[in-house]
C-alpha cells in the first residue's frame, strides 16, 4: 500500500495548501522489506500488522509515499523536454525523469492539472517548486505577446515550456559541449559523460548515473573524453575543470552576482562566448531577462522582425520569450 499526499499548487495565491490522505491496501503475500532510496528520500518506517484470517495471514503495511499535486499555471513535461534546456529527462515506465543535483524526480502526468511525483513535500518544496519556476505565473507573461504577431503564435506552440533553474555546474559543461552540436548529438556526449564518471543510482525505476563533479572529472584521460564526444571541445572542459577545483568558477557567491558581473566571469572560462553565458545565466542562474542567440534565434530575427532583435523589448521576461521562440522553431524549421 502506500501513503498519498495531495498537494495542490495555487500559483495565484503563490502558495501550497497540503492535504493527506492515508490509503491502506490489503495483502495476502509475503512481508518485502521497504528500503529508503538512495537519492529520492522515502519515509523508511513502515506499519505491519497481521492477524489470523483461517490459515491465511493478512499483512497489511505502508511501503512509500506518492505525493499527488495540482500545477494549475502552464506545465507540459514534452516540450519542457524538448525545448533544448534540459537534456537528461527521459520518460521511464510512464513518468518524466529530472536530475538536480543529487536529487531524482520522476513526475508524471494524471490529468490536466494533477500530477503524481515521487518525491516528498519537505523536497518538493525546496528542490522542485523552484526548479521548475513554478512560484511564476506563465499565463501573465504570454499575455505580453497582444501586439507581437509572431511571438503570440509562438507561445501558443510553446505553452508549457517553463524554464528550469539547473546546476550552475552541469550548465557550463553541457552549454559548452552543445556548441556546433544537434541536440541528440549533446544528449548522447552528456549521457556518456555521466556514465562514464558520475554517482551510480538505483531507483525503483532505473539505475542512474548523476552528472560528474570536478573531483570526478579531473583525472579523466583524454581517451575517454573523446569517447564521450568532446572533440575540440576538450581543452575547453578541461579548463573549466581545473577553475572548479581551485573555486575560481561556479561558486555559490556567483548567484548573488548582478548580471553584468556574472557574464562576465562565465566569459572567463575557456569556450564560453556570449551565448554560451546566456544560455548558462538563463537555465542555470535562473536570469530570465538573459535571451541567448543561436542560429535558429537569429534566423527568427531575420526573418519574422527583419533584423531587428524583439527580446530586449521584453525586458526581465525575454529569456521565457526566446524559449518560446525557439521551441517554435524547431516544430516549423520549413518556415525559416
Amino acid at each position: 500500500g502506500n501513503i498519498k499526499s495531495f498537494a495542490h499548487v495555487d500559483l495565484h495565491e503563490n502558495k501550497i495548501n497540503m492535504h493527506c490522505i492515508f490509503v491502506l491496501h490489503v495483502y495476502y503475500t509475503p512481508y518485502r522489506n521497504i528500503e529508503k532510496n538512495r537519492s529520492v528520500y522515502f519515509y523508511s518506517w513502515y506499519i505491519i500488522i497481521v492477524r489470523l484470517i483461517s490459515p491465511i495471514f493478512t499483512l497489511i503495511f505502508i511501503e512509500d509515499i506518492i505525493m499527488l499535486i495540482t500545477i494549475k499555471d502552464d506545465f507540459n513535461l514534452f516540450k519542457i523536454c524538448n525545448s533544448g534546456q534540459c537534456f537528461r529527462c527521459p520518460t521511464v515506465n510512464g513518468y518524466t525523469r529530472f536530475i538536480f543535483r543529487n536529487h531524482i524526480l520522476y513526475i508524471k502526468q494524471l490529468s490536466d492539472e494533477s500530477y503524481d511525483i515521487s518525491c516528498t513535500e519537505e523536497l518538493w518544496n525546496t528542490i522542485w517548486l523552484p526548479y521548475f519556476d513554478l512560484t511564476r505565473s506563465y499565463k501573465k507573461i504570454r499575455r505580453l505577446t497582444t501586439k507581437d504577431t509572431f511571438m503570440k503564435k509562438a507561445t501558443r506552440e510553446g505553452l508549457g515550456i517553463r524554464i528550469l533553474r539547473q546546476d550552475p555546474w552541469e550548465m557550463v559543461i553541457t552549454f559548452i559541449l552543445s556548441q556546433r552540436k544537434s541536440i541528440p548529438a549533446i544528449k548522447k556526449s552528456v549521457e556518456a559523460l555521466c556514465t562514464h564518471f558520475g554517482s551510480l543510482v538505483t531507483t525503483e525505476h532505473e539505475i542512474v548515473y548523476l552528472f560528474p563533479t570536478p573531483e570526478q572529472l579531473k583525472d579523466a584521460t583524454d581517451d575517454i573524453l573523446s569517447e564521450c564526444g568532446l572533440g575540440y571541445r576538450l581543452p575547453y572542459v578541461r579548463d573549466a575543470v581545473e577553475q572548479a577545483l581551485y573555486n575560481t568558477i561556479v561558486t555559490n557567491e556567483w548567484y548573488e552576482f548582478d548580471d553584468h558581473t556574472l557574464f562576465t566571469m562565465l566569459k572567463s572560462i575557456k569556450g564560453v562566448g556570449d551565448k554560451v553565458a546566456n544560455c548558462i545565466m538563463l537555465f542555470g542562474y535562473n536570469r530570465i531577462g538573459r535571451a541567448p542567440v543561436d542560429t535558429w534565434i537569429e534566423k527568427i530575427i531575420n526573418t519574422k522582425y527583419n533584423g531587428v532583435d524583439p527580446f530586449p523589448s521584453y525586458g526581465d521576461v525575454a529569456g521565457i520569450m526566446q524559449q518560446y521562440a525557439f521551441y517554435y522553431s524547431l516544430q516549423h524549421k520549413d518556415e525559416f
